[in-house]
């Protein structure tokens, strides 16, 4: 039996490829084997801090946010609720692949509007919590992901892609998270206050250029499967850094 027949009798049904060691297992790799035979790709957990490379047509890309089968004509691509998204890391990858001539529009791209934003506060508060622990600090990749985490958890202080869609609800969110997380951060790490007029109208433009791509992608997974369509489910990260089942707190709050 060959590698192609053999893939596509495992994709009569959706395929999801994680990782059962600490990550860094190829992943990627294999994924983008699989992106050939399938009709859909999503990247459904983790942020910024993972990282998937593969090789195409003999150049390397490294993808953070976008899901391996960007990269392959035909192919949807989602990035689903489970993701918590830096825009700015999103936009930056988008414009590389864009320039590099990988095509990428909301035909093959769409975004969850239930995911979560990374926050410039996130950032802080990740970067000023690992300074201060010292020796007990635990590894973090400063990139916001675990305190935008906790934040979803948290409910009130957190923000999703669809409230980048309403501007004016919008700028009144952000200037009340911002002045509690002011408060907090300055409290517990003398942190330098944020301008939340300097992130709102970050933000702002943010969602104007990411509304395209904004779609319901559970319903659209939904109808896809029902479609037939072969799914392939892109894991980030890895069993063992699993907050519940990995070798806590070793381990990652995008699990």
């Amino acid at each position: 039996m060959n590698g192609e027949v053999l893939v596509t009798e495992f994709l009569e049904g959706n395929a999801c490829v994680v990782g059962l060691q600490w990550g860094d297992e190829g992943k990627g790799k294999i994924v983008d084997f699989l992106t050939e035979h399938a009709d859909v790709v999503v990247r459904y957990c983790g942020g910024a801090n993972a990282g998937h490379t593969v090789r195409v047509n003999g150049k390397k890309y490294a993808t953070h946010l976008l899901p391996v089968g960007i990269f392959r004509q035909g192919v949807v691509n989602c990035i689903g609720n489970g993701v918590v998204i830096d825009p700015a890391t999103l936009f930056k990858e988008i414009d590389e692949f864009l320039a590099a001539g990988v095509p990428i529009s909301p035909v093959n791209l769409k975004i969850s509007y239930k995911a979560h934003l990374v926050m410039p506060y996130h950032m802080q508060e990740d970067a000023a919590r690992e300074q201060s622990a010292e020796g007990g600090a635990i590894g973090t990749t400063r990139r916001g992901i675990g305190p935008t985490y906790a934040d979803k958890m948290q409910r009130t202080t957190a923000v999703r892609v669809a409230d980048l869609l309403r501007e004016d609800k919008l700028r009144d969110k952000i200037a009340g998270i911002v002045m509690e997380k002011n408060k907090l951060l300055g409290a517990l790490y003398d942190s330098p206050p944020i301008d939340w007029r300097q992130v709102f109208e970050q933000y702002r433009d943010y969602g104007r250029r990411i509304a395209p791509f904004v779609d319901d992608v559970g319903a659209f997974l939904i109808s896809a499967a029902r479609e037939g369509k072969r799914i392939v489910f892109e894991g980030a990260h890895a069993a063992l850094l699993d907050v519940d089942h990995g070798t806590y707190p070793y381990v990652t709050s995008s699990s």
